[in-house]
């Protein structure tokens, strides 16, 4: 009976979502609200949790000195974060907001060059280690596939490369064959952004497919009742 419930409260959702097919209205945003409220108590009680309780709470309580400490520098700027609420001391706020932004951009930074950058370089001088495993390529296979992926790379980089005001009122225009180079980069990045799109289509049709199998499920289920 409690599945059956639960079922039938999906079935509800999924229909109320649906509902927007016929343009906003009140259903779909009542399903929105829905789901924005359940996430915000998901995040707050895992933040309570996983967060606060473990790393502030209990330091703080049960530590020792050092635990202490790190322990009330967090508390510290979350106390410092709750001042932005407060047009007149706003300003107190911009101390924690400041940490955040620049922890979250050396983040940012740190892992696209090392993450994607240099994951890229090394992808791209692997793919001609013609001594690793072959598997069901063959070599020339192998040697061309390695050669397309160092053309795209360097080629995609070439065309992030923008020319520099030498005057104020002059551009310096880059070479003939970096402009070649700089096309065919960007002819590779198209074929990415095209498959990436082609890509979440064809994950928003599975999800839609699966939700169409629920809904048939469902009532196939509450007709042999």
């Amino acid at each position: 009976m409690t599945e059956l419930v639960w079922m039938i409260v999906s079935l509800v959702l999924t229909l109320l979502v649906f509902s927007y097919l016929f343009g906003d209205n009140v259903l779909f945003r009542l399903a929105a609200y829905i789901f924005v409220g359940v996430t915000a108590g998901y995040v707050t009680t895992v933040v309570i949790y996983q967060v606060i309780w473990p790393r502030i709470v209990l330091p703080l309580v049960n530590g020792n000195l050092s635990e202490r400490i790190l322990a009330a520098v967090p508390l510290l700027l979350g106390i410092l974060l709750l001042f932005k609420l407060f047009p007149r001391v706003s300003q107190v706020g911009s101390i924690p907001m400041g940490y955040l932004v620049g922890m979250g951009a050396a983040i940012a930074v740190g892992g696209a060059v090392m993450g994607t950058l240099f994951g890229q370089v090394e992808g791209t001088f692997a793919s001609f280690d013609l001594g690793a495993p072959a598997g069901s390529s063959s070599l020339p296979f192998r040697l061309l596939e390695a050669l397309v992926l160092l053309v795209g790379t360097v080629t995609a980089l070439i065309s992030f490369h923008f020319s520099t005001r030498s005057q104020p009122a002059q551009e310096q225009a880059r070479p003939g064959w970096m402009e070649i180079l700089a096309k065919i980069g960007r002819a590779f990045i198209a074929v990415t952004f095209g498959a990436l799109f082609a890509g979440v289509y064809l994950a928003a049709i599975a999800a839609l497919v699966d939700r169409l199998d629920f809904i048939k499920d469902v009532v196939l289920r509450l007709i042999s009742l």
